[in-house]
């Protein structure tokens, strides 16, 4: 087998995140086809070689899957790089998620565990609270366009004017920038050669309060008068209502979305959301779940893992802006949130403030370091991690305090199945798992994990 060399192919099953497995008869060996969806056969190239494994790159889909039971739901499927399986029943988008995480979890896990599936997202459609959309072209020096990256491309942007997987309100404030800009013939930032204006379009709309932040974020290169955008957004006719439309000025040489400076061109620069009968005030890039119903059916779940912390301290570490720790605070003695970024954690305080909650301590702080300086010890931790899992110097110090529950939330199975090995020498052992499905027609899931400290006698065991 050589790379260039094309072949054809029935994957037969697509492995966490995206990997389609085809066999190759003649070659007698397995390739991983990225982009597929199982039972699909499909013509592919073999691009390169990583740990003695072949992968290819999808060409072409030769016949459909049996599963693929659905028309596509938006125009530019199967193109744009955001929805992998949306001509997939949601039932077997379950179903296939769930024996990806059995797959790596049955090789992380030692000993028995309970298996409780994977628990759906109340909303197929339209759940996204939060969406990041570029500016660029669909083909080099075309128009405008502002959307999504084109399947397997870094450049090639597609005009998601249809996208299913937030509200039409996010739609229609697309349609409205982009058509805006088209006019006026403005420039788009190059990644390459560091030249350009528009960069990106940061839409955040509550899902139960309908409040929507709009945030522009362009380069300081060109100079633009954005008042009449402004009025021609709040002219749109919505569900929801604008609250606040910002010009993030960004200048950074790498292709993300942060700010130099930001400026309010109207209202305010937060929206407010309520999950679980707790309001949240959210800003621009403080983090808040991107699927608020999914969100209440992960915490409740967490709720329900954690078990009784009547009179307990928790340690919520990596806590974001404090969602969890609000969540748990009415049945605990105390709960301690640390988090980096120091944006979420004044919103933590506040949004605690706000919903009355007083045994909250949120910190702001590397958990590595933070963890030094506490005088608190906890009876129980929750973990929420960003998608690279736990830096392994954090770990060893969160695994000391010995505590006898720990219950850890993964937005990256791969990096749980890492981190679970080191909490499994440390005495740990994997009760029972779920995960939730906040990332529908997508190749994500939200696992959780409830394990307990072996008790000294079975510890041979483990």
């Amino acid at each position: 087998m050589k790379k260039g060399t094309v072949y054809e192919g029935t994957i037969e099953r697509v492995d966490f995140p995206n990997k389609g497995i085809v066999y190759i008869p003649e070659e007698e060996r397995y390739v991983t086809v990225k982009n597929g969806i199982p039972g699909q056969k499909v013509r592919f190239v073999i691009n390169k070689f990583k740990k003695g494994n072949a992968e290819g790159r999808l060409l072409e889909v030769l016949e459909k899957s049996p599963l693929e039971t659905r028309e596509p739901v938006c125009s530019i499927f199967p193109a744009c790089g955001g929805c992998m399986y949306q001509t997939m029943p949601y039932e077997e988008q379950v179903k296939m998620k769930a024996g990806q995480i059995r797959r790596i979890m049955d090789e992380a896990v030692q000993g028995a565990y309970v298996f409780e599936g994977v628990k759906s997202s109340p909303k197929e459609f339209g759940y996204r609270n939060k969406m990041e959309f570029s500016f660029g072209d669909e083909y080099k020096d075309g128009p405008l366009s502002l959307g999504l990256h084109k399947k397997g491309s870094t450049y090639d942007v597609l005009t998601a004017a249809d996208c299913r997987l937030v509200h039409e309100d996010m739609n229609r404030i697309l349609v409205c920038v982009l058509e805006y800009f088209r006019e006026r013939d403005v420039s788009f930032y190059k990644k390459m050669q560091h030249v350009g204006y528009l960069r990106h379009l940061l839409l955040r709309r509550g899902d139960t309060t309908g409040e929507i932040l709009v945030n522009l974020v362009t380069t300081t290169q060109e100079e633009h008068d954005l008042q009449p955008l402004v009025k021609e957004l709040l002219d749109l006719k919505l569900d929801g209502r604008i609250v606040g439309i910002l010009h993030i000025l960004n200048d950074s040489l790498s292709d993300v979305v942060k700010s130099d400076e930001t400026r309010i061109l109207y209202g305010q620069d937060f929206f407010y959301e309520k999950l679980l009968g707790l309001e949240f005030k959210i800003t621009p890039f403080s983090f808040f779940q991107p699927n608020t119903r999914g969100a209440e059916v992960l915490y409740e779940t967490v709720r329900e893992y954690i078990g009784d912390i009547q009179g307990m301290t928790v340690f919520d570490l990596f806590s974001g802006t404090g969602t969890i720790s609000q969540v748990l605070a009415p049945v605990a003695r105390e709960v301690v949130g640390v988090e980096i970024v120091e944006e979420a954690v004044e919103a933590a305080k506040e949004n605690a403030a706000r919903n009355g909650i007083s045994n909250c301590k949120f910190i702001a702080g590397d958990v590595f370091q933070v963890l030094d300086g506490l005088e608190e010890k906890p009876d129980v931790i929750v973990l929420d991690p960003p998608r690279d899992g736990i830096h392994p110097k954090a770990l060893p110090k969160i695994l000391e305090y010995g505590v006898e529950r720990i219950v850890y939330i993964s937005c990256k199975m791969t990096s749980l199945a890492r981190d679970l090995e080191m909490m499994q020498l440390a005495g740990y052992r994997v009760e029972k798992m779920t995960a939730v499905d906040q990332f529908c027609e997508t190749v994500h899931v939200e696992t959780v994990v409830l394990m307990s400290k072996v008790e000294e006698q079975d510890s041979e065991k483990v």
